[in-house]
């Protein structure tokens, strides 16, 4: 779970600090750098299983491409030569992992601190981009007793908070950044804290974080981050991946664009100790059948043994039979959705932008419901009625900032910030809803309702007339 990021030099993200909870909404108009929260949020956690270099091609370009040159994802307001970003990530990691090797680990303690630093070295001889450079990075323990003031979105103490946060660290840090003869050197720290001389690397030289090639047992801790941050996904469902059956052989766990949908289902519905598939198929149905305009009784996985498919059906209430191909995109998205908050396996961090694309507005309501009921609920412990996951959600709709709590909101703007040596550019900003749990840490940068209606106000040439004509 991620309960705090800070950034700084990314993109149009400058001095941007955030606090999360469960579920946030991050609502404002088109243009003012939403979706930079998001590809921040992704680089992370492809820093965190690639190389540097890969994980910037990963990331989504100035107009939606991917690209080579990592100039790109530094602000833009830096004077020349000056390049250089930075990403504190506060962090719950899970309690039991796997490393590369199949072996089960557990780290000292659940509560992390991960600071990174990357600059930038200009291009010589046939390289025409430059590459990306490690200049500092960092993992240090919370304090179990320092958790109350990390953490404050609402959440139980005794069920929540002390179920999550677990084992106690002393001493160093896992990993440390020091300069020596004028290099910095990266340090990894045994879980044992005093046990053992640290190992060194020079920082200047490698072309991936240090936390991303952890892959054994021998540091759990920072190995429990790597998992952490892997988990951190961005959905784009795209109906092309979701109006097809899956093979036999395709994997059983939703893509990122929703591809093995039906594998999913089908591995849900029939995974232990559940023993009543229709129970579960039943359940996704009654969730699908919130959508004013679809009138579903039942789906089911087909299974085709000749061609070895699997392809959901819906049985509709007039009785006819149509597989999922035939739904609408947003109601196939729905669907999706439907189809993860059944999954106790899926957990980590979930980004979304706009989740209410292709949904008629009368099925906002129902859209909002799903989306928050996939976030764990603070409220009790996590288990498998209550996965422990995170959803993030971004949105330019004035209905979806309506049905959004107080508490779960950020509205985005930008405003105009200027860096020694470099041109003014433009930032985005994040405030919270004044009375807010985040309104407290946000130094009086925060809105009132009064300061958000004219954006949900919608402007007199968009009503309509009894006819039916607009304005």
């Amino acid at each position: 779970m991620l309960t705090r990021l800070e950034i700084n030099g990314f993109k149009n993200l400058l001095d941007l600090a955030v606090d999360f909870g469960p579920f946030t909404c991050i609502a404002g108009e088109n243009g003012t750098g939403k979706s930079n929260v998001f590809d921040a949020i992704q680089f992370l956690s492809l820093l965190a299983d690639q190389s540097m270099m890969e994980a910037a091609q990963e990331v989504r370009g100035e107009h939606g491409e991917r690209h080579g040159d990592p100039r790109d994802l530094f602000w833009k307001g830096y004077g020349p030569g000056d390049h250089r970003m930075r990403f504190a990530a506060e962090m719950i990691v899970p309690q039991d992992i796997e490393d590369d090797f199949g072996r089960a680990a557990s780290p000292t303690t659940t509560f992390l601190r991960y600071e990174l630093e990357i600059g930038y070295q200009q291009p010589s001889g046939l390289d025409r981009f430059g590459r990306l450079t490690l200049l500092h990075e960092e993992l240090h323990h919370i304090k179990k007793g320092d958790a109350r003031q990390h953490l404050q979105f609402p959440h139980s103490a005794a069920s929540f908070r002390n179920t999550v946060l677990l084992g106690h660290r002393s001493g160093a840090p896992f990993i440390s950044t020091t300069a020596e003869s004028g290099e910095s050197i990266v340090k990894i720290h045994q879980d044992g804290g005093s046990r053992g001389q640290p190992k060194p690397a020079a920082a200047s030289r490698a072309p991936a974080t240090v936390v991303s090639t952890i892959t054994s047992s021998d540091d759990p801790t920072i190995l429990a981050a790597r998992r952490e941050m892997e988990s951190w996904r961005r959905l784009a469902l795209e109906p092309s991946a979701l109006r097809s059956s899956a093979r036999y052989v395709d994997p059983s766990v939703m893509g990122a664009d929703g591809s093995h949908l039906p594998a999913t289902l089908f591995r849900v519905a029939h995974a232990e100790p559940r023993t009543d598939p229709e129970r579960i198929y039943a359940r996704v149905a009654g969730r699908l059948s919130d959508l004013i305009g679809v009138h579903v009784r039942d789906l089911e996985v087909d299974q085709d043994e000749v061609r070895q498919l699997l392809t959901v059906n819906v049985l509709e209430t007039a009785g006819l039979t149509l597989p999922a191909r035939s739904l609408s995109e947003g109601t196939l998205r729905f669907l999706a959705l439907c189809v993860l908050l059944e999954d106790p396996t899926v957990r980590g961090l979930i980004c979304m932008e706009e989740p209410e694309n292709g949904i008629h507005p009368a099925n906002l309501n129902a859209m909002v419901d799903l989306v928050q009921d996939l976030a764990v609920d603070a409220r009790s412990a996590p288990g498998a009625d209550n996965p422990f996951r995170q959803v993030l959600i971004n949105t330019h709709s004035p209905g979806v900032l309506q049905l959004v709590l107080a508490d779960d909101l950020l509205f985005a703007d930008t405003v105009v910030r200027k860096v020694a040596g470099g041109p003014p550019s433009r930032a985005l900003r994040l405030r919270p809803l004044a009375g807010t749990w985040r309104a407290g840490k946000a130094d009086g940068a925060y809105v009132t309702k009064a300061d958000i209606l004219p954006y949900l106000t919608a402007p007199a040439g968009a009503q309509l007339t009894l006819d039916g004509e607009i304005a």
